[in-house]
């Protein structure tokens, strides 16, 4: 037998649901320098050196992000999450999970 590492499967549109309905207090949180804008979220893009908020904006309806300085996008609060920690998608998604409560085996 060859040594297996088990890895636990996320749902990942379970937590982005989870994350979606708590999408404001979230970018608050990654993005503190940001505003709320409608049904946007603008922020500084804090991988860059950025002086002012503008190219970097998050859907808080759909979970869609996009910095359109340097052509960066997703989809979803787990791929923002993913960006904004510098993780990938899964291990983005375990922490994310664990920020908001969830449980997963």
């Amino acid at each position: 037998d060859g040594i297996m590492k088990t890895r636990t499967k996320i749902d990942f549109e379970c937590v982005n649901r989870a994350a979606l309905a708590q999408l404001p207090e979230l970018c608050a949180r990654w993005l503190p320098d940001g505003r709320r804008c409608g049904h946007e979220y603008r922020a500084r893009n804090p991988l860059r050196a950025d002086r002012r908020a503008g190219s970097f904006s998050v859907n808080l309806t759909s979970g869609r992000w996009a910095d359109f300085a340097v052509g960066v996008r997703g989809g979803d609060p787990v791929s923002l999450a993913a960006y904004v920690s510098g993780l990938g998608q899964a291990d983005a998604a375990r922490r994310l999970a664990d920020m908001l409560g969830m449980h997963h085996e």
